[in-house]
């Protein structure tokens, strides 16, 4: 029997530190083992402790279930508590997650492409190195393409808000990010029309 394929966590930024160290009379004498957090326990306590989201709603902005969730914090809770414990050293890296960072598009080859290190400016298109690159901006791209299916985007029946399709994850679960409603599918005539 094959393991289960891990879904990529959807991080929204790289945290701002590397880690902890501990720090007092007892901290020279220990061995040194690290403890590692990784990035997807980061953000869950991150999304659930810092920004009180409950555990449905973070399992939404990071893309997994809610069981899968419960047991990244609770994953994370227990690495921390085993550093406080025992006097260890947190570091912060790793995992399977990909971060929700700005994107950009190159004019000359016209790929697209993110930056999760935000400390950096883009300067150069890294397929082909021309230095024509611009922000991607998605709030008015669908507009500009004639042929996008109007079903890849979910909308929220309480303010409206549209957001990207997920493909594997129902619109009917998805929460809206700014009224915390239950999103549904987009439907529109004109796009249908268009399919004709």
């Amino acid at each position: 029997m094959c393991p289960r394929i891990k879904v990529l966590r959807k991080v929204l930024s790289p945290p701002i530190i590397k880690g902890f160290m501990p720090y007092g009379p007892e901290t020279g004498k220990q061995k040194q083992d690290l403890v590692n957090l990784l990035y997807e326990e980061y953000e869950a306590l991150r999304l659930n402790d810092y920004d009180l989201l409950n555990h449905h709603q973070a399992s939404a902005m990071m893309g997994v279930s809610r069981p899968t969730f419960t047991r990244i914090y609770a994953s994370a809770l227990q690495k921390i508590a085993k550093a406080f414990v025992e006097g260890k050293q947190i570091s912060i890296e790793g995992g399977k997650v990909y971060f929700d960072s700005d994107w950009y598009q190159c004019k000359k080859c016209a790929c697209y492409f993110n930056n999760p290190e935000k400390d950096k400016s883009v300067e150069f298109c890294p397929l082909c190195g021309s230095q024509q690159v611009n922000k991607f901006d998605y709030e008015n791209s669908h507009e500009d393409a004639p042929n996008k299916n109007c079903d890849d985007f979910c909308i929220c029946p309480n303010c409206g808000v549209e957001q990207e399709h997920q493909h594997g994850q129902p619109c009917s679960k998805q929460i809206c990010p700014q009224c915390e409603s239950l999103m549904k599918r987009k439907r529109n005539i004109n796009c249908k029309k268009n399919k004709n």
